[in-house]
């Protein structure tokens, strides 16, 4: 049985599985090894200028990469009291970025009182959305609405083409997603002078990794503008995370060993030193904290000794806490490094 069916069922089993193949394999050292290698062992958050909230695990799409294994069928949704102590927490602090994900986190029956809440707290607002939610019925003015309070839109795009992005999203989803896009592009998205932000994320359709940002950046640029009339601010490159449904993927087309490889192999202290975790504090759909949104989907939330849930949220005692890692963070420091804004040097 697939990792994602037993996620449905039993998502602290999976998630303890996962980790246990994690810290099996062969091909690498111990992550924590690693780092201490490159003298930056134990890492430490640098303080906290995201909060990133995951508003849960519902979504309109399955896409086969998904690392929160969302999908229509996903019940997981954060409640409104919860959003209310996130805000309350917010408001105690200087954050200046509020980073709201899923899912779909549109189809949060309160994303839009949060994004409202969290703008009159005078703070900068990001939406990742996968923009096919753009084109439900029931989100019609969707786009006007993220407009209207200048939300940034962070949009998932594996590909400038067609094939690769319905291999990876689903049949239909790119032309969905052209779409969506143009239809952000006329609410002024993505157009110079606007003020209205619109990056788009490619994450590669495959094992390997990512190719360098500037380059795939220039290459969507041309692609998008000639053939689909769409025209965005910046692109940002993640790569993917041997965790849930791509580490399904992995082992069942007989890639995990050699991706673990090829990540370990590419390790970079600069990327290492400049990991999102080290600046970001993630909040799961009911309220527990996590070092990143990664950590959340293996059950690994913040060290022992420092608060575990929001409604105990304590800055001092979460600005500099030492981060959680396990082998999965050989993703975020390969390369050039991969972080939710993507490449990280």
């Amino acid at each position: 049985m697939g990792l994602s069916l037993l996620a449905r069922r039993d998502p602290l089993a999976v998630a303890s599985e996962q980790l246990h193949r994690l810290a099996q394999t062969t091909v690498c050292q111990p992550f924590e090894a690693t780092l201490d290698q490159a003298g930056l062992y134990p890492l430490h958050a640098t303080g906290i200028t995201s909060l990133q909230l995951n508003l849960g695990k519902l979504c309109n799409q399955t896409c086969r990469h998904c690392h929160v294994d969302a999908g229509p069928d996903r019940t997981e949704v954060m409640s409104k009291d919860t959003l209310d102590l996130c805000l309350q927490a917010l408001a105690r602090t200087d954050i200046p970025t509020v980073d709201i994900t899923g899912g779909a986190p549109e189809l949060n029956p309160h994303f839009r009182w949060v994004v409202e809440q969290a703008r009159s707290l005078g703070r900068q607002v990001l939406d990742r959305c996968n923009l096919s939610v753009l084109l439900l019925p029931s989100q019609a003015d969707l786009g006007e609405f993220l407009a209207q309070h200048h939300v940034e839109v962070i949009a998932s795009l594996p590909s400038y083409q067609a094939i690769q992005t319905d291999a990876q999203r689903g049949e239909g989803i790119f032309d969905k997603s052209m779409e969506a896009l143009r239809l952000l592009n006329r609410l002024g998205y993505g157009k110079e002078g606007s003020g209205l932000t619109l990056n788009l994320v490619h994450n590669p359709v495959g094992a390997f990794l990512p190719p360098k940002q500037d380059g795939i950046e220039a290459k969507f640029r041309k692609e998008l503008a000639s053939r689909h009339d769409v025209t965005f601010t910046h692109l940002y490159t993640i790569t993917n995370m041997p965790i849930s449904r791509f580490l399904e993927f992995l082992i069942e087309s007989g890639n995990y060993e050699g991706y673990m490889e090829r990540l370990a192999a590419a390790f970079n202290p600069a990327a290492a030193a400049g990991v999102m975790c080290r600046y970001t504090l993630s909040v799961g759909w009911d309220g527990t904290l996590y070092d990143c949104d990664f950590n959340q989907m293996l059950e690994l939330p913040v060290l022992q000794g420092t608060p575990q849930h929001i409604r105990d949220f304590d800055p001092a005692r979460l600005h500099h806490r030492q981060i959680v890692t396990r082998n999965h963070c050989y993703g975020c420091t390969a390369g050039s490094g991969s972080s939710c804004g993507g490449a990280v040097t």
